[in-house]
């Protein structure tokens, strides 16, 4: 959590905690595999694919039963292409080779960001209290992106044998 909040308050300037807490939190809930593949079609089977989530988003011409489930999809959208733009942006035409996708990087981030603005309109009862978070995450999307990439970029140094070999020395 410390990581993501330094690197968004000192690099990127967003000296909103509550929108760091929320990115700190979704990356340790999607260190559970389980977590970052919950969604299901109607068959049961998790989806990783973005044009997928969508389709399964619609209420109206889509399977969503409710606009309560096109929010939940659409929230899972957001997080979903955040972690993978922002910690894992070469996996996106890696998999993407493998079979046929409908995303790119600039579909990933177009998606997430609007993705999060759809939650954000879901803003009465008892989703009144986060709908500006959501609305944060989308205007800033690009930085959170960029934010995470950084995260990311710390973590791999602080993996390498050199620095590991550095902090047992210092440690």
């Amino acid at each position: 959590m410390d990581l993501v909040n330094r690197h968004y308050d000192e690099e990127l300037g967003l000296h909103d905690r509550e929108l760091s807490d929320y990115v700190a939190s979704m990356l340790t809930e999607f260190c559970e595999v389980e977590q970052l593949y919950r969604l299901r079609n109607a068959g049961g089977q998790p989806l990783d694919d973005v044009g997928e989530m969508l389709l399964e988003s619609d209420p109206v011409f889509g399977p969503a039963p409710s606009f309560d489930r096109e929010r939940e999809v659409r929230k899972h959208i957001g997080d979903y292409t955040l972690f993978f733009t922002g910690m894992f942006p070469e996996s996106i035409n890696h998999f993407r080779l493998r079979r046929q996708r409908l995303e790119n990087f600039v579909d990933l981030m177009r998606a997430g960001k609007e993705s999060y603005y759809i939650v954000s309109t879901f803003e009465h009862f008892e989703y009144a209290k986060v709908a500006p978070l959501f609305a944060r995450l989308s205007q800033h999307f690009e930085q959170c992106v960029y934010g995470l990439n950084c995260v990311k970029n710390e973590l791999s140094e602080m993996q390498h044998p050199i620095t590991r070999r550095v902090n047992d020395i210092l440690m």
